[in-house]
């Protein structure tokens, strides 16, 4: 296996890390600030690795799945700003 694949299969694991870490910590007493901090930190490391992979596959795979995981800590940083008001 060639460093670029590795680099795209890291893209698609990082997704797999931040979908199994919201299953395994949901709940009422979440920590939701290291949530959106490791969320976010993943989806760009995520991001990142894909557009090293310089394969095509990964590269849109790896974006747009990192891409949602994005847009869900967004929502997610709206909904603990409005909670706090």
């Amino acid at each position: 296996m060639s460093k670029k694949n590795i680099l795209g299969a890291l893209s698609i694991v990082t997704v797999l890390i931040n979908v199994i870490y919201f299953f395994v910590t949901r709940g009422p007493n979440v920590n939701l600030n290291m949530a959106i901090i490791l969320f976010s930190v993943l989806s760009v490391l995520g991001i990142i690795f894909a557009i090293l992979s310089k394969k095509m596959w990964f590269i849109i795979t790896g974006i747009l799945l990192n891409g949602i995981v994005l847009v869900f800590v967004y929502f997610l940083l709206l909904a603990v700003g409005i909670s706090e008001s």
